[in-house]
């Protein structure tokens, strides 16, 4: 049976709903991103992270590398890396 919210907005975050509503915004900020990342400076930080990635070993283990405040790199697990700062992404206070 085929997935009846595939292609859908289903977020309840105040963007995703303003962004659900707004279809022509939504193509231009997808627009943006597109050309945000393209650029070379973007394509060089993903490439250095995924060289960082490999360099220390986390393939398959289920770590990822993480960032610590003081700018190093260390191995975590995915879950506790993700799950630090919220769904959102953002600190909660």
């Amino acid at each position: 049976m085929r997935n009846k919210l595939a292609g859908k907005y289903t977020g309840t975050s105040e963007s995703s709903r303003y962004f659900a509503r707004n279809p022509e915004a939504r193509r231009k900020k997808n627009a943006y991103n597109k050309r945000y990342h393209a650029t070379e400076e973007r394509k060089n930080y993903r490439a250095e992270l995924n060289a960082a990635n490999r360099r220390m070993g986390s393939e398959g283990d289920g770590k990822d590398v993480s960032h610590t405040k003081g700018g190093r790199m260390v191995l975590e697990r995915a879950s506790s890396n993700r799950a630090r700062n919220g769904k959102s992404g953002r600190r909660l206070l």
